[in-house]
């Protein structure tokens, strides 16, 4: 298997990561959207790298504590294993698997998860380990010294922080360095400019939004909240709601026009917005579609002039209709 690398490559942040402008999001492998499927997540890894992808994306969160979404990623990437960064994450009290809202950051559990995700992943070491979601009960300076440690040890190389506010972000990174941040951002869900982006900017460090393709609702082949099977996150996403799905197909619709026009994908459209968002971003958008992964990464050739970028923002001036979480899953800055 021989990678392209016609793919442009961008450095997240100061601190030495860098991955080509495309990645690659396994949650929906095994999990929030149906049925996983194993087979079909295996042969979008492996397209992904043959096209350049370098930066993939798993979680503890993502095999439900089992390690099935690690060891998915694990075994796929097990050829070309050395020329890929791995970002997995720890934070979430997955001890009993119907409620997977409760947080734990506490240091001897940072340790013991990354230990499982060594051993999932069947690797040395972890090139990025995220803290998924800021665990009010542990200080944060707490989480980035015990994340330190282990960078020091040699079984993390980089330490990034997921859904973080502007304060954390801050105090996290005067005890060790924050390379990267994860935080949902799309042509639909804008909440990161004004506060977030910036800080991460001023202190040098990299950005990947997660869900840029708003969940799967930029890409055009949506239904009603109603038509999706219970496991399906967008069966309760307040955007695929009656009142926001409308509104939200609506904008859809005159952003498939535009990208239409560009002789484009309305998916290129939305990864081409966020590429234009800055040179320290590299979106993972999620499929378990190696025809997808063909048509997001070809996204970084595509460049919007200032008029495609003015249009778009006058379809979504706010983002979409409806808040992207249920209040007990909201992320609290």
């Amino acid at each position: 298997m021989t990678q392209n690398e016609n793919l442009p490559h961008r450095r997240l942040g100061t601190q030495g990561l860098r991955a080509g402008a495309i990645g690659l999001g396994t949650m929906g492998m095994t999990m929030a959207y149906g049925t996983g499927d194993e087979e079909g997540g295996t042969a979008a890894i492996r397209r992904a790298y043959e096209l350049g992808v370098t930066l993939f994306d798993t979680a503890e969160l993502y095999g439900m504590g089992t390690g099935s979404n690690e060891r998915l990623l694990g075994r796929a990437v097990k050829g070309f294993r050395d020329e890929i960064v791995i970002a997995t994450k720890f934070g979430f009290d997955l001890s009993d698997p119907q409620n997977f809202t409760r947080l734990d950051s506490r240091p001897e559990h940072i340790r013991e998860v990354t230990e499982n995700s060594l051993r999932h992943l069947d690797t040395d070491v972890i090139d990025v380990l995220y803290q998924h979601r800021v665990d009010p009960n542990v200080p944060i300076e707490e989480v980035a010294g015990t994340v330190g440690e282990l960078i020091a040890e040699g079984k993390v190389r980089y330490f990034g922080l997921s859904e973080a506010g502007p304060d954390t972000i801050r105090r996290a990174h005067a005890v060790h360095p924050v390379s990267v941040l994860q935080t949902e951002y799309s042509v639909f869900e804008r909440a990161v400019e004004a506060e977030v982006l910036p800080v991460v900017r001023e202190l040098g460090i990299g950005f990947v939004p997660y869900s840029p393709l708003g969940r799967g609702f930029l890409t055009g082949v949506v239904k009603p909240a109603a038509e999706y099977p219970a496991d399906d996150v967008r069966s309760f996403d307040d955007r695929w709601q009656p009142g926001h799905y409308e509104k939200n197909l609506a904008a859809v619709r005159e952003l498939t026009a535009l990208a239409d026009a560009e002789h484009i994908s309305v998916t290129q459209l939305a990864l081409a917005w966020l590429l234009a968002q800055g040179d320290d971003i590299v979106p993972i958008p999620g499929t378990r579609s190696p025809e997808r992964v063909a048509q997001n990464t070809a996204a970084a050739q595509v460049t919007l002039t200032p008029e495609n970028l003015a249009r778009i923002q006058r379809i979504l001036p706010r983002g979409a209709a409806g808040s992207r979480y249920p209040e007990p899953m909201m992320p609290s800055w």
